[in-house]
């Protein structure tokens, strides 16, 4: 499938504006599970591509799935191997990363990761706690992701939680950014909705026209088997 010139523009925005907000949760999960050479990772919903690049600076192998051709297409630029759909068993990983991720998406992909791996999910940390969903309007309710570990089958084996600020140089910025999460897909009128996000940015702007937007994620380290 060829990506429309929309949705590679919108792939383009979440890997040259929104993708990098997240690197604080990436390195904190890196620095927990003391990723390095050696150690094969597989990252579900990957995007485009960031997380699994820096888990490769620390010397592992890593592979993504991304189902978006367009957020595919930029990864594979970025000389990753991405796949559309988990690979099938055997392919044993050590880690799988599934940030925000459905059930089903999770059920999929477990089979790929070995015997006593390790599964890290993570997702918005408390409402209170956390800008950016209010601001989009009250966006998805973070998932139970202790409930998530024990539908799945596997042994919680740690948690925390990570300070990941939002930073944008101005509200047009900030607009692209958080239009390229997904979560205002499905939207009618995508010209309303950037205007309406630019409105309910107007509280975070700064004196030099910058956007800040501080949340905390949490995540959960889980074992397989």
């Amino acid at each position: 499938m060829t990506p429309t010139p929309t949705a590679t523009l919108v792939a383009r925005d979440w890997a040259e504006i929104q993708e990098r907000m997240l690197v604080p949760l990436y390195e904190a999960v890196y620095d927990r599970l003391e990723v390095g050479p050696g150690d094969r990772l597989l990252g579900l919903d990957c995007g485009a591509g960031l997380a699994l690049l820096l888990a490769a600076g620390r010397g592992a192998v890593a592979t993504g799935v991304e189902a978006d051709p367009a957020r595919r297409a930029l990864a594979r630029e970025r000389l990753l191997e991405v796949l559309a759909e988990p690979p099938a068993p055997p392919r044993p990983y050590d880690t799988l990363l599934a940030f925000s991720p459905a059930p089903q998406a999770l059920a999929a992909a477990l089979p790929a990761v070995r015997r006593g791996g390790t599964v890290v999910l993570a997702d918005w940390g408390p409402a209170e706690r956390c800008t950016a969903p209010s601001v989009l309007g009250g966006g998805p309710a973070p998932r139970d992701l202790d409930a998530l570990v024990e539908r799945a089958g596997l042994r919680p084996d740690g948690s925390g939680r990570v300070f990941c600020p939002f930073g944008y140089a101005d509200v047009d910025n900030a607009v692209r950014g958080l239009l390229s999460t997904g979560l205002y897909d499905g939207t009618t009128d995508p010209v309303l909705a950037g205007k309406e996000l630019a409105e309910a940015l107007h509280p975070f702007e700064r004196s030099d026209g910058a956007v800040w937007l501080p949340n905390i994620f949490r995540y959960v380290i889980a074992r397989v088997g």
